[in-house]
């Protein structure tokens, strides 16, 4: 199963599931309020709804076996604290970039709250394009290393065409709301070190998560001592987006980290 990030779609996996060549089958769902799902009505996203989605699509599509996730970026938080959560269910896991956020304190919780409160009186919006080739250029802008071919592919994934003409984005602007919740890493962590099954952690050799989050070798390295079986794999050429900028190579650790044990089952 492929779980994208933040305010991407499952159609990003595209280009892994083409250079699988077919020996998996693919599960890339489109979390809630991104995509083609339905937007919620909803003052805030909830982060703990994202496992209770996850636990329905396995339930719905691997009830007997434990399955494989892959998660990127915010998919791979959900499915790295999933996976410690529900630790029978899941035969193996790949983190690619999701590595969490910056551990709050509780002293920051008095402007969090105020600032979600303000944040409620304001309708939140996303800017829109003059057209799909515009969005296209938009992406390529985010990531310099995406080729005009991908970003032409996923902009109509990305956006659809309000009655205006215009090309608005599918994300819920809800999204864009803070959450009330402050980021508990000392959660976060337990959750992973309740996980059983293998987990290959992937990064971007040209990626600037670490710095935009602000975590530095050492809280990266008590990260990764949380995970009892952690295989690292450091992609070349390829920032946060890997699975955009080299889809191949991320394919290829993936193989590689299945073939290293038996697996519950014959595809993803």
């Amino acid at each position: 199963m492929l779980l994208h990030g933040w305010m991407d779609v499952g159609a990003s996996f595209q280009f892994v599931i083409d250079a699988c060549g077919g020996n998996f089958r693919f599960v890339a769902p489109d979390w809630r309020g991104f995509g083609e799902s339905a937007w919620c009505d909803l003052d805030t996203y909830w982060f703990p709804d994202y496992f209770a989605d996850l636990e329905a699509l396995l339930d719905h599509y691997s009830p007997a076996l434990p399955a494989a996730l892959v998660g990127h970026s915010m998919g791979g938080n959900v499915a790295s604290m999933f996976a410690g959560i529900r630790p029978t269910r899941i035969a193996r896991l790949v983190n690619v970039e999701g590595f969490g956020m910056h551990g709050a304190t509780p002293d920051q919780a008095p402007i969090r709250y105020a600032r979600w409160l303000d944040e409620l009186k304001t309708p939140q919006r996303f800017r829109d394009y003059a057209s799909f080739e515009e969005l296209a250029a938009r992406l390529r802008t985010d990531n310099p290393r995406l080729t005009m071919e991908r970003a032409s592919f996923l902009a109509p994934h990305w956006g659809y065409s309000r009655s205006d003409g215009r090309v608005a984005l599918r994300s819920d602007p809800t999204h864009k709301r803070v959450n009330a919740n402050l980021y508990r890493l000392e959660e976060a962590m337990a959750c992973w070190q309740a996980i059983t099954a293998p987990v290959l952690w992937v990064t971007g050799r040209e990626t600037e998560t670490l710095k935009r989050i602000g975590l530095d070798d050492a809280a990266m390295a008590a990260r990764k001592r949380s995970f009892r079986q952690l295989t690292e794999v450091e992609i070349p050429a390829a920032g946060h987006m890997i699975h955009h900028d080299q889809p191949a190579l991320l394919v290829a650790a993936i193989e590689d980290f299945f073939r290293a044990g038996p697996l519950p089952f014959k595809g993803l």
